[in-house]
């Protein structure tokens, strides 16, 4: 089977763009579930850069099974942490308190999610083209 990394690679940058996109239209819940999904997205590239595929989207998990093969410092893995809170939570009504997502998300949390996002690429970014 053909690696796929760039394309995974291409669509987790589109992702962080729709992410930065969000942000400029107020839809701050959006903008971390797409910050989310980017940083998912390149690190499964970087899987199909070693010619494995991964499953699941806890960036935590896939960082942690990364680390077999790839020194993952302590940031990038706090960077998961904090996407992985935005997997559920801005899509669904009953992960907060009291009205939706969009009510609650505010725009400093979209702008760390997408620098977490960032700071994630740029690490598979290197792995993806260092390799392929």
């Amino acid at each position: 089977m053909a690696s796929r990394q760039k394309d995974w690679l291409w669509q987790a940058e589109r992702d962080i763009e729709h992410a930065r996109a969000s942000v400029d239209d107020e839809h701050y819940e959006w903008a971390c579930f797409a910050a989310q999904q980017g940083a998912e997205k390149a690190i499964k590239a970087v899987f199909q850069s070693q010619g494995a595929s991964a499953w699941g989207h806890s960036l935590v998990d896939l960082m942690e099974a990364l680390k077999a093969d790839v020194d993952v410092s302590r940031e990038l893995t706090e960077s998961a942490k904090e996407l992985d809170k935005h997997y559920i939570g801005p899509r669904y009504p009953n992960s907060v308190p009291n009205g939706a997502p969009g009510q609650v998300y505010t725009r400093g949390e979209a702008e760390r999610a997408i620098d977490n996002a960032d700071r994630i690429l740029r690490f598979c970014q290197s792995h993806v083209f260092r390799e392929g």
